[in-house]
């Protein structure tokens, strides 16, 4: 069975594809198959709404609090799934925070600005900043579309002028990448957003 919605030390995520436009290096799916012996990989990456409100009623005593969209791929690129489980979530799991983990490019993808249609129903949203500049960023992230980081910057510049709670991180400690955190911290909060650092694990994240 396709883990969409799973638990990971009680907390709740939805894992809504496989598909994504960056291949970073230090992604967990490229180093193993599960994470906390959850699998992720879907045998289809044609998930339903039907498919996530499934397991979301399935599971409904489990979950409390937070929601969090985030799974093996980017979770923007079936955005349409993304706002009917965001919206449901909102009506009928009363008292729950939804948050997105996002590499920040669904606008691009989705060929229109997604932001405002998630105002009001995504509570907080992490974006991967992954470097203070576009050619560490395309080291790392290893995009899969053009101008990249620049989709990336916009997006959360979105997010912030929208009232989403945002959040931009970077990942240090991956092998001998050198990222500069005080960079990564001023054009965080150049954008309006909070700041995090990620340190990497040993077989992922």
């Amino acid at each position: 069975m396709n883990n969409i919605v799973y638990f990971l030390e009680g907390k709740t995520y939805i894992n809504l594809t496989n598909a994504c436009t960056n291949r970073c290096l230090f992604c967990v799916r490229d180093i193993k198959k599960d994470v906390k012996g959850k699998d992720l990989w879907l045998d289809s990456d044609n998930i339903t709404f039907e498919d996530v409100k499934k397991q979301l009623e399935e599971n409904r005593d489990k979950i409390q609090g937070e929601i969090t969209f985030c799974g093996y791929g980017e979770p923007t690129l079936r955005f349409d799934v993304l706002i009917k489980t965001a919206k449901y979530i909102k009506e009928n799991f009363k008292g729950s925070k939804v948050r997105l983990n996002t590499n920040g490019h669904g606008s691009f993808a989705n060929k229109k600005n997604i932001v405002p249609e998630m105002a009001g129903l995504i509570d907080e949203i992490s974006i991967s900043l992954n470097g203070e500049n576009e050619n560490l960023y395309n080291e790392i992230s290893k995009p899969q579309i053009e101008n990249a980081y620049e989709h990336m910057l916009d997006f959360a510049k979105e997010c912030v002028k929208n009232g989403i709670k945002t959040t931009m991180s970077v990942v240090v400690g991956y092998k001998n990448f050198k990222i500069n955190t005080d960079e990564c911290e001023k054009i965080t909060e150049n954008i309006g957003a909070k700041f995090r650092v990620r340190k990497w694990e040993e077989g992922g994240y």
